[in-house]
């Protein structure tokens, strides 16, 4: 029988957190603090209004870490439209918060990571990480997070149609195809393409340029961002775009790719009218919830006939980093230490329904969809980056042209020349060396 595993609510998690982190508070990895003196401290942690739900910032958590330390955390509720901007802002001027949460891929692009964040390689924590990849850009870690689930990309599948057709996931090109025909026989859609939404048209490309890069040259994307090649002289990645585009040309999506969106996504699959998507697994969570019937599973997008494809793994949401202008890092680095107890981690690993990412900390069980993940690629280790943790720059253009494809208005070479050119332009416009 199907699993169903939902979330706890966060009030939930509070009342975990209220009645289990006493048992921490003995803890003297984080007792060292706040100030030898005991003068109480305060500490600035700025979040969007849109996650004033995390974990993180619970107000039984942030109460039973000032009991242990003595440190306040007080925290700065930004605007969600504007997150970005006043970050930029308080960044420039020096007037940063001691903590923030963020996105990585954007704190890459948005708010120049490497000049403005600690890294935090030497953290008690980090030894204790089972992926420290979701945590890390340029070979470093730089924010903090209990999970290492950082939101899957690839193709989200109606299993119950593959069951009734005799279909078993397909691991090579090939069979993709041949599955594609068959499904398409019985009368289903293929492939859902809600290329309305620009973004969605980024996702197997994304996903596969990724894949390519960490199983081929580990180095392309700082060769890319170095300016020591060009967007164009990767052919693979032209293939890529072309097997997207084929798949429409050869009647497996449906028809009006560009008129369609993503909300009708959840509702298609709920009518059984399609039987794939690319898509991050998110979306298998949001048709479960409207309906727990509902057997759904994500599986790698296989670019080729190796029968090896990696699952891609999108920049993880919502972690926590240390600007390096702060007022008070060492008790910013503290608090991370203190979500980091086993004790407290499990309650909120718990709690939320995440995939560990501790070795002592126990991942709780997982919906059917989300173990198989872990179980056949996060465990094993097939998964692999998407492009968008490694841009700089803001992707809207190559977005667009993406959607040209489909208009027939450009070749995947075209494509890939028209981003390539503005690629430069906005890393020139950036300041970044070798443009």
């Amino acid at each position: 029988m199907k699993q169903s595993t939902r979330k706890l609510t966060i009030g939930a998690l509070a009342a975990v957190l209220s009645i289990s982190l006493a048992a921490c508070g003995d803890k003297s990895s984080t007792s060292e603090s706040g100030s030898s003196s005991g003068k109480k401290v305060t500490i600035e942690l700025a979040l969007s209004k849109s996650s004033q739900d995390s974990a993180f910032v619970q107000q039984n958590l942030l109460d039973e870490f000032e009991k242990q330390t003595n440190i306040k955390v007080n925290l700065q509720l930004l605007p969600a439209e504007q997150t970005s901007t006043v970050l930029q802002t308080k960044l420039a001027v020096n007037e940063t918060p001691d903590l923030l949460q963020y996105n990585l891929a954007s704190a890459t692009t948005d708010l120049n990571l490497e000049r403005n964040f600690e890294v935090l390689d030497d953290q008690p924590w980090v030894s204790r990480l089972l992926n420290k990849d979701v945590l890390s850009a340029y070979g470093h870690v730089y924010s903090f997070h209990v999970s290492q689930d950082t939101g899957m990309q690839g193709v989200v599948y109606n299993k119950d149609i593959f069951k009734e057709l005799g279909l078993e996931v397909p691991t090579t090109y090939d069979e993709f195809l041949a599955a594609c025909e068959k499904i398409k026989a019985a009368g289903y859609t293929p492939i859902f393409m809600p290329y309305k939404d620009n973004w969605a048209a980024n996702i197997m490309p994304g996903a596969a340029f990724g894949e390519y890069a960490a199983k081929n040259e580990p180095t392309l994307f700082d060769d890319l961002n170095t300016n020591k090649k060009k967007w164009t002289d990767i052919p693979a990645f032209q293939t890529i775009l072309d097997q997207q585009y084929d798949l429409y040309k050869k009647g497996y999506t449906n028809t009006d790719v560009l008129s369609d969106s993503y909300d009708m996504a959840a509702g298609n699959f709920l009518d059984k009218k399609v039987a794939m998507m690319f898509m991050g697994d998110w979306l298998i969570e949001s048709v479960e919830q409207q309906d727990p019937n509902m057997n759904l599973g994500l599986f790698a997008y296989p670019t080729d006939n190796s029968g090896d494809a990696y699952l891609g793994a999108s920049p993880l949401g919502g972690q926590l980093f240390i600007p390096k202008q702060a007022k008070h890092k060492e008790e910013a680095k503290q608090f991370l230490d203190f979500i980091a107890q086993k004790e407290v981690a499990q309650k909120i690993v718990n709690a939320q329904g995440y995939v560990s990412n501790f070795s002592d900390v126990t991942t709780p069980e997982l919906p059917d969809y989300k173990q198989e993940i872990l179980d056949n690629y996060i465990t094993p280790k097939k998964t692999a980056m998407t492009m968008d943790a490694f841009m700089l720059v803001d992707r809207s253009e190559l977005y667009r042209s993406l959607q040209d494809q489909f208009t027939g208005t450009k070749t995947s070479e075209k494509v890939l020349q028209t981003w390539n050119d503005k690629f430069a332009e906005l890393m020139k416009d950036k300041g970044e060396a070798g443009f």
